[in-house]
């Protein structure tokens, strides 16, 4: 089957690029997860991509028809699956662009990988064939009526919409979101939740709080030691039952946590990686302004896993 072969041949290929996807619905936090490893890497050594670029249709073209953006249909997917088996052979692509801020289709982009590449996006993760070329899979899966805000937020900010019209397009979306893109979660080696903690009464900027289920599809740092040394009620690990029933481990770091807890779980991942001076100080960040400790760990154990897989 094509999926085994793609596959075989990256097994076999010592000069590929080292690939991670990273789905989830619209303003789910990929573009902001991406860019905090962007720059810890460095842009000489990290290309980016989203394949929403692959859209067939333009916003004025899609206004008309009976499905939205996150519907395949709605996607050249043959044409990423082809892209992302090129790029994960070391073979350059001309991407196509999808201008959000206009919503028109524009001028496509040679892209040539470098030595790690993230492709994020709604429907990295939907085909056999797309996954077949990534060595670790992320889904973000927010509570949803944050979600909803952060969309809500950043469409009437940066795309030029008011409130009543992207509540309007997200629930016209939702059935093809419960369709298509949640389903991706199933598939995805690491599932990021960011969320208030129930039942707490923090308050109002305090950041919000990181649960991430570490699926064993891939080997994870040994985060034993480290809860010896912390507030367990702060950061904790434990085996959790997923939603298919299989057993997982669910690392949990709270908004709440104090700062020096969350370094030393910082320090214990960047000591396993054999990183050499301290923890790059890009992580965390939203915005300018604004760090996030549990984005910061999360954004951390993706870069663990970038080195390990090209080791």
């Amino acid at each position: 089957m094509p999926d085994k072969i793609v596959r075989m041949g990256r097994a076999s290929d010592a000069q590929r690029p080292v690939m991670i996807a990273i789905a989830g619905d619209s303003a789910a936090g990929k573009t902001t997860l991406t860019q905090g490893l962007v720059d810890a890497v460095g842009k000489d050594r990290i290309t980016a991509i989203c394949v929403d670029d692959y859209h067939r249709y333009d916003r004025e073209e899609r206004k008309p028809l009976p499905f939205t953006a996150l519907h395949p249909d709605c996607n050249y997917v043959q044409i990423m699956e082809q892209h992302l088996q090129m790029l994960a052979t070391g073979q350059p692509i001309l991407k196509p662009v999808y201008d959000h801020s206009t919503g028109m289709l524009v001028r496509p982009e040679l892209v040539e990988p470098k030595e790690f590449l993230i492709v994020e996006g709604l429907l990295p993760l939907s085909t056999k064939l797309a996954r077949a070329c990534f060595d670790v899979t992320v889904f973000l899966d927010p509570v949803e009526e944050i979600r909803r805000e952060w969309k809500i937020g950043r469409d009437t900010k940066k795309r030029g919409y008011d409130r009543a019209q992207v509540e309007a397009e997200m629930d016209k979306r939702e059935p093809e979101s419960e369709e298509f893109i949640r389903p991706q979660r199933a598939f995805a080696d690491i599932v990021v939740r960011f969320a208030p903690i129930p039942g707490r009464d923090d308050p109002p900027d305090t950041p919000l709080s990181a649960e991430l289920l570490l699926r064993p599809t891939v080997r994870h740092p040994d985060l034993s030691e480290v809860f010896k040394q912390v507030d367990g009620r702060a950061m904790h690990l434990k085996l959790i039952r997923d939603e298919d029933g299989r057993p997982t481990d669910a690392l949990h770091v709270h908004g709440y946590a104090p700062t020096s807890d969350i370094g030393v779980l910082q320090n214990a991942i960047w000591a396993d990686m054999g990183g050499e001076d301290t923890v790059p100080t890009g992580l965390g960040r939203i915005g300018s302004d604004v760090r996030n400790e549990p984005l910061a760990v999360t954004q951390l154990l993706l870069l663990y896993h970038l080195i390990e897989a090209a080791r």
